[in-house]
C-alpha cells in the first residue's frame, strides 16, 4: 500500500496480490517447489516486479562437484527470451563458473520478504483455539539455461547497467568513469560474466490466503505495528480482495 496527500489507503503495483487473478501457466513439466493453488503467483510482471526489488539471488547449481549455491545480485532483461534473461558475473576465483557448462540447467531464487505469524493474532483463534504458528513469505524461482560470458565486453557492459541501476538514488553516483582505464580494466579481467535465459519461472506469496479475512487483515495489521512492511502490505491486498 501506499497513501496519498489526503491519507487514503491505495495499493501500489508492487503489492496489489489479488484473489482474482488471470492464471498464467508457465510452470512445465518436472519438479518445482510445492505450490497449493491459493499460494500460486504465476503472473509474469509481478515476478518480474519482484526480481527487480530484490535483485540478490541465491543462485543453485549441479555441476561436476555436485551441488552449489552462491549469492549474486543479477540484472534482469524483460525483453529478452520468452520469459527473460537474468545477467550477473562472478569472481573468477570462484569455481562455480568452471563447475558448470553452457546449457546447464540452473535454478535461481529470489526472495521479496516474509514474516513469522503467530496465531494470536488471528481473531477466529480466540473463539475456536484452532490455529498454528506459521510463516508467510513470497518467492520467484527461476529456472534457466546458464550460458558462460567470459568476454570483456559482456563483463563492461553488465556491470555499468547495475552500477547505474543501484547508484541512482545517491547524491552522485558512482560511474566507472571516477577510476583510471587501468583500474577498471583489472577489476574487469577479475571477474566472468553469467547469462540465464529463463525457462520456467514459478512465484508463490503465502499470504495467509486460505484464512478468514478478519484473521488476513488482523495478522497483517500486528506486522504493520511490528514494521513489516512488505508482507504486512501484501497480506492487506488479499483481505480487500476478498472483501470486495
Amino acid at each position: 500500500y501506499v497513501r496519498t496527500a489526503a491519507g487514503k489507503r491505495t495499493i501500489s503495483r508492487w503489492s496489489r496480490f489479488d484473489a482474482a487473478r488471470p492464471p498464467l501457466a508457465l510452470k512445465a513439466d518436472g519438479e518445482t517447489m510445492y505450490v497449493p493453488p491459493h499460494f500460486d503467483e504465476s503472473r509474469v510482471d509481478m515476478l518480474h516486479d519482484l526480481i527487480e526489488h530484490n535483485p540478490l539471488g541465491i543462485l543453485v547449481t549441479n555441476g561436476r562437484n555436485g551441488l552449489d549455491a552462491n549469492h549474486i545480485p543479477f540484472e534482469l532483461d524483460r525483453r529478452q527470451g520468452r520469459h527473460g534473461v537474468l545477467h550477473s558475473h562472478v569472481a573468477r576465483a570462484n569455481p562455480v563458473w568452471q563447475d558448470i557448462t553452457d546449457g546447464d540447467e540452473v535454478l535461481v531464487i529470489f526472495r521479496a520478504a516474509d514474516a513469522y505469524i503467530s496465531p494470536n493474532w488471528y481473531p477466529s483463534k480466540h473463539d475456536f483455539h484452532q490455529q498454528v504458528p506459521t510463516w508467510n513469505y513470497m518467492v520467484a524461482h527461476a529456472y534457466g539455461q546458464v550460458r558462460i560470458r567470459d568476454d570483456e565486453r559482456y563483463v563492461r557492459g553488465m556491470v555499468a547497467k547495475l552500477t547505474r541501476r543501484h547508484e541512482a538514488g545517491e547524491a552522485k553516483p558512482w560511474k566507472m568513469t571516477d577510476s583510471s582505464k587501468e583500474f577498471i580494466a583489472t577489476m574487469l579481467k577479475a571477474i566472468v560474466g553469467l547469462e540465464i535465459e529463463m525457462t520456467r519461472l514459478v512465484g508463490k506469496s503465502k499470504l495467509s490466503q486460505n484464512k478468514e479475512v478478519r484473521d488476513i487483515r488482523s495478522a497483517g495489521e500486528t506486522l504493520r505495528r511490528k514494521g513489516e512492511d512488505i508482507i504486512s502490505n501484501a497480506m492487506l491486498a488479499v483481505a480487500d480482495g476478498k472483501d470486495g
